[in-house]
């Protein structure tokens, strides 16, 4: 169990690309589909996840690799999805530089923006909607729905600083559920 965490992590982090939020479907779908953690459990985790610091894809595949198998699961699934970001980012440090003014180079950048973007709102949709199958259009769905444009509204409009959008986020869900 211990290399098959590794394993999915691996694998995941091989496909990242856009940040943590871009591939929570992907994790999601991973650990469901291998039986580890039950849709709201995995919920749950993104939502502790996304309130500790650090990338919050790395930070729930730790909560999911200490929810299996404690700290060697954790460190097993941490390991599993930072080694291939590193190992890329060390690469990609070494050339940057010296391809940064490519043409080709940049095209890929501007081409890659609205996938990662795709990616982002997707992931957003699936989390949103409990990733279960169920109708869009559900009580809790919509409670989610008003504290998301609420807490766009205060980051954009009012320049709210984050942390207090996610404490916001909390007091609204408080509230509404």
């Amino acid at each position: 169990m211990l290399w098959q965490l590794f394993v999915v992590f691996l694998k995941i982090g091989s496909i990242s690309f856009g940040g943590g939020y871009a591939i929570i479907a992907l994790i999601q779908r991973e650990v469901t589909d291998n039986g580890w953690i039950q849709p709201q459990k995995f919920q749950e985790l993104v939502a502790l996840a996304g309130m500790s610091p650090g990338s919050i894809a790395t930070n729930t595949a730790t909560l999911i690799g200490y929810s299996q198998l404690g700290l060697a699961g954790a460190a097993a699934a941490t390991a599993g999805i930072i080694l291939p970001s590193l190992i890329i980012v060390i690469l990609c440090a070494s050339f940057f530089l010296k391809m940064q003014g490519n043409r080709w180079v940049r095209a890929s950048f501007y081409g890659l923006r609205p996938v990662i973007t795709g990616f982002i709102i997707y992931a957003a949709v699936h989390f949103g909607a409990g990733g279960s199958g169920k109708p869009l259009l559900t009580w809790p769905n919509l409670g989610m729905l008003i504290i998301c444009v609420l807490c766009l509204t205060a980051v954009l409009k009012y320049k709210l600083h984050p942390f207090a959008a996610i404490l916001l986020s909390a007091v609204c869900g408080i509230v509404i559920f």
